[in-house]
């Protein structure tokens, strides 16, 4: 395992189980501030679960995971609530408001979680959507108006509303044709370098091994629970473990 010292997410045995089944099985890794980190696997291997524990949306059958400092399994309702507002997240298909316009779409959390005046959340709003592409002519579209890589666009800006210090990506690239893959893939690293002054973290789950090459500063590969490799990407490609080459060489 890798050795870092300024951690964002740092997990300790980390075992989940439903009934007799082990989704995750005694995990120990850290994940690096300011780095864009990918957990890579194939379908099943648990990836889905272990974001849901580093959100704090599943509670470990044992083990813990420390966000920021802080063991997120110790947090009572309310202040895990809060807590979440340093996390932003890119859901797989998007996941906007279907009856509310990309503005609206970008304002809601703006609205929801702090208490900036509407000439203040316009002015953030604007300067969000424009900051990956969205032009103005667009603000005012719904979701079924826009194609599907505006509306990775749209959820990228919502998710950056609150100027997250971890952002989650879910499989971001699922579904999309190359051009717009290759796009998001491009805002991903984007993004991470906008925010580099504030150290703020990416974390990516995926099973697009190409993707994860070109973007990522750290991989690590999740096989039934358990992390069988974790490298900087460059070492990752030189691995020896037989599933991780069967995985480069798709």
């Amino acid at each position: 395992m890798i050795n870092i010292e300024d951690k964002a997410i740092s997990i300790r045995n980390l075992t989940k189980k439903y009934g007799d089944v082990t989704v995750l099985d005694n995990l120990n890794f850290d994940i690096a501030r300011n780095k864009i980190t990918t957990i890579l696997g194939f379908s099943g291997a648990g990836k889905s679960t272990l974001m849901k524990h580093i959100l704090g949306l599943a509670k470990p059958t044992s083990g813990t995971v420390e966000v920021l400092g802080h063991n997120i399994n110790e947090l009572d309702r309310h202040a895990l609530r809060d807590f979440r507002r340093h996390f932003g997240m890119l859901f797989q298909y998007a996941a906007l408001f279907d009856s509310k316009t990309a503005f609206e779409n970008v304002a809601f959390p703006l609205r929801e979680f702090t208490s900036l005046s509407e000439k203040e959340i316009e002015e953030k709003v604007i300067d969000l959507l424009l900051s990956v592409d969205i032009k103005e002519h667009s603000f005012y579209l719904l979701p079924s108006e826009l194609s599907g890589g505006m509306r990775k666009r749209v959820g990228l800006a919502r998710a950056l509303a609150l100027s997250p210090d971890i952002m989650l990506y879910d499989e971001p690239t699922t579904g999309l044709d190359p051009i717009t893959t290759n796009m998001v893939n491009e805002l991903i690293v984007e993004t991470s370098e906008k925010n580099r002054e504030r150290a703020m973290t990416s974390l990516i789950i995926s099973h697009d091994i190409k993707a994860t090459l070109k973007i990522s500063d750290f991989i690590a590969f999740l096989d039934r629970g358990r992390i069988i490799e974790y490298l900087p990407v460059d070492e990752f490609t030189e691995s020896e473990k037989p599933l991780v080459r069967r995985f480069l060489d798709l």
